[in-house]
Order: structure tokens, then sequence, then C-alpha cells
């Protein structure tokens, strides 16, 4: 159920992200085509975030204490091309236009993502 929280929060989030950013877009052909492409880079992204930003921090360890934790901007503005990249691969109808709206878009996600993760929560209480 979690899993399924989470995955709704950041479908929203990224929605949110086409609507604020500029260069960040979802062209479905219908409101559902576009819903669930939408649901599909949402888990795209989960998953490039889950399976590579461990391994990033790990080795990047150094550029974080350096930078006081800014490069971690980049970090998540590169993890969004690769999740436009992966979608283009899939031909699903998202796309992120250059490092700026990736930078941008990445930054919506995540205050958007806790904003909405503030307000709901991961689990039912006392199930």
């Amino acid at each position: 159920m979690g899993f399924l929280i989470r995955l709704a929060i950041t479908a929203v989030a990224l929605w949110v992200t086409t609507l604020i950013v500029p260069g960040v877009d979802v062209s479905g052909r219908s409101g559902a085509d576009t819903a669930l492409t939408l649901v599909v880079v949402a888990l795209i992204f989960g998953v490039v975030n889950a399976v590579l930003k461990p391994v990033i921090k790990l080795f990047g360890f150094v550029f974080y204490l350096l930078t006081l934790g800014l490069f971690a901007l980049v970090v998540n503005a590169l993890l969004f091309l690769l999740t436009d990249w992966i979608a283009r691969g899939l031909d699903l109808p998202f796309r992120v236009h250059g490092f700026w709206a990736a930078f941008w878009g990445a930054i919506v996600m995540a205050v958007v993502s806790w904003l909405i993760s503030v307000a709901v929560p991961d689990r039912l209480e006392g199930r």
C-alpha cells in the first residue's frame, strides 16, 4: 500500500512540475493517456532514484562534503535527465529539454513531493 501511495505522490508531483517548469512536458493524446504516462514516468523516476542515487552518494561523497550538499542538486538534475532518456527509449510522451529544465524540474519535484508527503501518510495507522 505504501508503494502505491508513494507512486501516486510522485506522479502528482511530476504533473505539477510539468505545469510549473518550462521545458518539462508530457503530451498524451487524452487525459487518461497523460495520466498513465505520468504514472509510468513516476515509476521510472522512482527506480532510477532507488538504484542509482545510493551508488552516486557512495562514490561522490567527497563532492557532497566539499559543496556542502549542493552537489545533490546537480545529481538530481542528471537523474531527471536520465529518466527522460529512459522514457524516450520506451517511446513515452515525456520530455525534459536541457539541463536547466531538469535542474528546476528536480527541485520542484522534490518540494511538491515533500509537501504532499506531509499531508498524506505512507501507511494507514492501526493496520
